[in-house]
C-alpha cells in the first residue's frame, strides 16, 4: 500500500502528465492505494466544477482512508519539524509535515510531486513510492 499526497492527485485530475501521474494511473486497480482526510480535502477543495468534484469523489471514496493526526501523530511530527529545522530545512506546509510523518511512522511509502517532501526522504526515512 500507498499513500498518494495532494500534489499527484491534483495533477492528475488536472490532466497533466507526469512520472508521478503515470505512475499512480498504471496502480489504480492494481495496488492498494490510501489517501489522508487532509489530503481528501485539499483535493476535493480545489474542483470549481461539480461534475469533476463528482468523479474525483467517487474514485477517492475508493481509496483506503486514514486519519492522519491524533496526539501522537501531533508530536511526531513537531519532533520532525523540528528535527529539519536543527538541519536548516524548514518545511513551508505543517500539512505536509503531517503527511510525511504520518507515512515514516506506519512505514508507508508515499507518492508526492511536492519539493517539501525531499527533505523527509534525505534525512528522515520517508520512502518515495516512486523508486519503491
Amino acid at each position: 500500500m500507498m499513500l498518494v499526497d495532494s500534489s499527484v492527485w491534483i495533477d492528475y485530475f488536472s490532466g497533466n502528465d507526469s512520472p508521478e501521474t503515470d505512475f499512480l494511473d498504471g496502480v489504480l486497480g492494481v495496488r492498494a492505494v490510501a489517501i489522508g482526510d487532509l489530503i481528501l480535502a485539499e483535493v476535493l477543495q480545489g474542483f470549481r466544477h461539480d461534475k469533476g468534484y463528482r468523479t474525483a469523489r467517487r474514485l477517492l471514496e475508493e481509496v483506503t482512508l486514514f486519519e492522519l493526526l491524533g496526539k501522537k501523530m501531533a508530536i511526531k511530527s513537531a519532533d520532525n519539524f523540528r528535527e529539519l529545522r536543527k538541519k536548516g530545512l524548514t518545511i513551508r506546509k505543517t500539512a505536509d509535515v503531517i503527511i510525511a510523518s504520518f507515512c515514516i511512522e506506519h512505514g508507508l511509502p508515499l507518492l508526492f510531486a511536492d519539493r517539501d517532501f525531499k527533505p523527509f526522504v534525505e534525512h528522515l526515512g520517508l520512502r518515495d513510492a516512486l523508486y519503491t
